[in-house]
């Protein structure tokens, strides 16, 4: 009977580890955001609590690829300074730009909030909503440990999460105000007219904020219960299984 349990724990185990190593040959997860991700063999290592960051993070880059079309449908401009063909193209180009965490061209050796303040700097002459989105994208993933996804045994800071919260509240507060030297906007993001106010770039914002300040909450709460679990068991002598 020995042999056989072993023999079941190990193939439990080489299923595990397979993969494991089968997502790292993986991109990372989809910029796709709402319900659930289809059953894959890398979620055996997650924990419920992973599972709650790693969909937080696929649907913060979700978002964020729901501005940059948006910013980018305001200043067309801005992806004909790359080349790019149309939108789309620019668009995808970004987005590996991001998967690889390599900036924008002429921003090599930059990162996260570097990128976004030089995104933001009057003097830069380069696809500005490339280098915005990427250095939001980089700044929460650096927050992150430089994961989007998340296992068992990954441990995050709790206060990185909470300042890059911040950086995104100040960021949105620049895209509003940073303007060149003849008073024009380096980017146009909210529309106010006379009939409507389009205010959708501050729902995007709105939603990245919250989701930040929630898993930096949670990271804190969590940290706190591994604690007490820990305390607890050695108040009440309680023994870990071993069958």
């Amino acid at each position: 009977m020995v042999p056989i349990r072993m023999a079941g724990a190990a193939a439990v185990a080489c299923a595990i580890l397979a993969g494991c190593a089968q997502y790292r040959a993986l991109p990372r997860p989809g910029y796709e955001a709402g319900g659930t991700e289809e059953m894959s063999s890398d979620q055996v290592v997650q924990t419920d609590f992973n599972r709650t960051l790693t969909i937080s993070m696929r649907d913060n880059l979700a978002g964020l690829m729901s501005l940059m079309t948006k910013l980018y449908k305001r200043n067309p401009r801005e992806w004909r300074k790359a080349g790019q063909p149309d939108l789309e193209a620019a668009a995808e180009a970004v987005r590996r730009s991001i998967d690889a965490r390599t900036p924008p061209a002429g921003l090599a050796g930059l990162r996260d909030v570097e990128v976004l303040a030089v995104s933001l700097d009057p003097s830069y002459q380069g696809d500005r909503v490339a280098a915005f989105i990427y250095g939001l994208a980089d700044t929460i993933i650096a927050a992150h440990d430089g994961k989007t996804r998340f296992f068992a045994f990954d441990l995050l800071d709790g206060q990185r999460v909470y300042n890059a919260a911040r950086n995104v509240e100040a960021a949105a507060w620049l895209l509003n105000t940073r303007k060149d030297a003849r008073g024009t906007l380096l980017l146009l993001a909210n529309e106010w007219t006379p009939e409507q106010a389009n205010l959708s770039f501050e729902r995007e914002f709105g939603a990245l904020i919250g989701r930040l300040d929630l898993v930096a909450n949670l990271l804190g709460e969590n940290t706190r219960r591994i604690g007490i679990n820990y305390a607890q068991n050695l108040l009440l002598f309680s023994f870990l299984p071993v069958r």
